[in-house]
């Protein structure tokens, strides 16, 4: 399989489609989009938790992996989508979170209910001697990793919301439960999964405190070497026997050296992994929520850093702007009052020219954009409310916090898909779960189809070069201008082929000089740009926000 074809469409199936009129996406609306994703030209769609869920954290709190949560539409709904899928010649990742269960399992309540064997399913320890806490972790959404375990004086580790668990994967009855879940969905004609913070299964089975030195304590549960022995267990008893299935690991905080065992070529653990550290050069001194410009020097460094390290030692990266997870790419490193059209084109084409799998996130082929939202009250999202009441207790007045909220909130990516200018965006006959984004009537899919320039074509474009040219699928990758203060540059090299790509990520112009790093600049012919057809010269002014790709094929002395 090549996955340098590959490109995997991210569908947030609560925000994707409304047909039950409950105001909440469904299976059913992800179905009847089908010829429209197919149209697009991707090869698989992955889709977030749909299963039983007291939707605490928006799905990723499963109570029952097996089942649909009725929100969601039933059995038979999803045997039609699978099909309807099949015969769109797409496939289907699902969305397994396997680091934790809601506290609504069946595990976990017969835990409760003082089940011992159930209770070696998940990390429930003695408070320390002094009556404090097992451990002195912290949640990655605020507050303590540990919450009571009923009366029992025991507590149970949560290291996100307090109603996950963090299952105990030291006990090998844990693993043959989650062998289970995934080869049941195999069997059912599942192509793809994505596996949630999966590097951070691997605690120890004696758990310490950490210095209070953040990047120290989570070294204490990511990345350990027992991760890796775990996931090739995996490996071996599920997927590993299928020849056509795609994984993919959201790895938390890790690193290149990690990356590339998850994910190299002898295919024993994963087929790629999500590293997220590109996405964070906009929060100050590492803190998420906190109003900063991004560090473009940053950005650059570590996506050169991660292309170069992950093919030096054959590993494979996801290649991504957007998740639900994440606020819009284009409002993070653009301009979408100014620059909209050629913002969302320039950081498509950057991505999509690079070694990897490409993921579209819905709604981005369209140029979606971060909503307008007035107050605290118009977000749903769990982590948003609690960082919310955090920068307040840290004396943030109440609009300085939400200022940061609303550029910093994952809600800010899950507002429903804007499908035409009808009331509520054509996503629903009643409000929807979330507020639509206030700008649906100008950006939608409906506009989009009719405009032969719009993003959305744009889209198809890149996805359409990526499986015809081995050079964007197979090709090397080699920086340049790496100390240019606006300019992302790089070279694809692939047998008799060149090709360079320069974005610009500014509004203002600036004039690159090729000479020095392409003497042979005049052989090279225009690919790609999202302002058109250019002729390659020694000196070439790049406009604003713009993105252009040249290609050269070398003649061979036989030739």
């Amino acid at each position: 399989m090549n996955l340098g074809k590959k490109v995997i469409y991210q569908v947030y199936p609560r925000s994707f489609k409304d047909t039950s009129g409950d105001g909440i996406g469904d299976l059913r609306g992800i179905a009847s989009k089908a010829s429209y994703i197919k149209d697009l030209g991707v090869d698989m769609v992955w889709l977030n938790p749909f299963f039983i869920s007291p939707q605490k954290d928006n799905g990723y709190d499963i109570a029952d992996y097996y089942h649909i949560d009725e929100k969601f539409g039933s059995e038979e709904d999803l045997d039609y989508l699978i099909k309807i899928f099949e015969e769109n010649g797409l496939g289907l990742m699902f969305d397994m979170v396997f680091n934790h269960t809601s506290i609504e399992h069946e595990w976990f309540k017969r835990a409760l209910a003082g089940d011992r064997y159930y209770q070696d399913f998940y990390y429930i320890r003695d408070p320390k001697e002094d009556g404090s806490l097992p451990t002195n972790w912290e949640s990655k959404f605020t507050g303590d990793a540990w919450a009571p375990f009923g009366n029992t004086g025991k507590y149970y580790l949560c290291l996100y919301d307090k109603t996950q668990a963090d299952l105990n994967w030291h006990n090998p009855n844990v693993r043959k439960e989650l062998f289970k879940i995934v080869n049941y969905w195999i069997d059912r004609g599942i192509k793809g999964f994505r596996f949630d913070v999966l590097n951070v299964i691997g605690k120890d089975q004696l758990l310490k405190d950490s210095t209070g030195n953040i990047v120290e304590e989570k070294a204490l549960y990511t990345d350990t070497p027992i991760v890796h022995k775990w996931i090739r267990e995996l490996n071996q008893n599920t997927f590993g026997r299928h020849e056509d299935i795609i994984t993919v690991g959201e790895m938390s905080s890790t690193n290149i050296k990690n990356s590339i065992m998850y994910s190299n070529n002898d295919n024993t653990e994963l087929s790629m992994v999500f590293s997220f550290h590109h996405l964070k050069v906009d929060y100050e001194n590492g803190d998420k929520w906190t109003d900063y410009a991004f560090d473009f020097k940053k950005l650059k460094e570590i996506l050169n850093e991660w292309q170069v390290g992950m093919e030096d030692g054959g590993g494979w990266n996801a290649l991504f702007w957007n998740n639900h997870d994440q606020p819009r790419a284009n409002n993070r490193f653009g301009d979408v009052k100014n620059y909209p059209y050629e913002t969302a084109t320039m950081l498509a084409q950057t991505m999509h020219m690079m070694r990897g799998t490409p993921y579209i996130y819905m709604g981005e082929e369209i140029g979606m954009s971060d909503p307008n939202y007035d107050s605290i009250d118009d977000y749903k999202d769990i982590e948003s409310h609690n960082a919310y009441e955090m920068l307040i207790k840290e004396g943030k007045s109440s609009e300085e916090a939400f200022s940061i909220i609303s550029k910093k909130s994952r809600d800010n990516s899950r507002t429903p898909m804007q499908w035409d200018s009808s009331e509520n965006a054509g996503f629903s006959n009643i409000n929807p779960w979330l507020r639509v984004n206030s700008n649906y009537i100008q950006i939608n899919v409906e506009s989009a189809l009719s405009n032969k320039n719009s993003v959305y074509y744009y889209y198809k474009e890149l996805i359409e070069l990526r499986k015809e040219k081995d050079i964007i699928s197979d090709g090397s990758y080699t920086p340049i201008l790496e100390d240019h203060p606006r300019v992302f540059a790089y070279l694809r090299k692939y047998k008799d082929q060149v090709l360079i790509n320069l974005n610009n990520f500014y509004k203002e112009e600036v004039e690159i000089d090729l000479s020095a790093i392409l003497p042979d600049y005049k052989d090279f012919s225009y690919l790609l740009g999202n302002y058109g057809n250019r002729e390659m010269k020694e000196k070439i002014i790049l406009r604003a926000y713009e993105s252009i790709s040249f290609i050269k094929f070398i003649k061979r002395s036989n030739d």
